[in-house]
């Protein structure tokens, strides 16, 4: 079981949190319920420690995955969004994650190798985590790819290989561009909140 933050809501939707590297179970919290302000909010920490910063999964340079590992915390998270379903009583077809930079990777994994984990995902500043891989059984699952045009760590060739690995395992795609970097603006957060509200 993950660290992990639970915050029930009004609605039928549960927003899966995952933050950015040395974040926590608290980060993103306040976003969450601005952007989602009746979904039931899960929060998990990442297990992982880098120079004592907390991620989903390991990396063995910036930009450059373990991959071993990031296949073992993928169907570990998968694992901890179905008990958590069952330990509070939320709807596990309802699932969307919200995830930030290695939040966004680790969510990005779920889609690709866990399929039927979420139902929804938006992505703020994805890496693809499976380059040159497929997906399957992702119909009628909603994608929100936000990222920024001078980000020196997520490249436009990586948001469109994911937009187009996901429409080809029957993904709904939208895409959200900020002109700036790594970091999120106040664009991507209205963008995100007006995917959240169609949901």
């Amino acid at each position: 079981m993950f660290v992990h933050q639970f915050v029930k809501g009004e609605g039928p939707h549960t927003l899966l949190l995952l933050h950015g590297t040395g974040g926590d179970e608290r980060d993103l919290l306040d976003l969450g319920r601005e952007l989602a302000p009746r979904a039931h909010l899960l929060s998990p920490r990442g297990k992982v420690l880098e120079n004592g910063m907390p991620r989903f999964f390991r990396r063995l340079r910036p930009g450059v995955f373990d991959l071993e590992d990031l296949r073992l915390r993928t169907t570990e998270l998968a694992e901890f969004v179905r008990e958590a379903a069952g330990q509070y009583g939320f709807d596990a077809g309802k699932v969307t994650a919200l995830g930030y930079s290695n939040g966004a990777n680790i969510a990005a994994s779920l889609l690709y190798r866990e399929p039927g984990v979420l139902a929804g995902a938006a992505l703020l500043r994805p890496m693809n985590p499976w380059p040159g891989e497929a997906a399957q059984g992702l119909e009628g699952v909603r994608v929100l790819l936000a990222a920024g045009r001078y980000d020196t760590m997520s490249s436009p060739g990586d948001v469109a290989e994911m937009r187009k690995v996901f429409e080809g395992a029957g993904a709904q795609v939208e895409e959200h561009w900020h002109e700036g970097g790594h970091e999120l603006g106040p664009g991507d957060l209205a963008a995100t909140g007006r995917w959240l509200a169609t949901a």
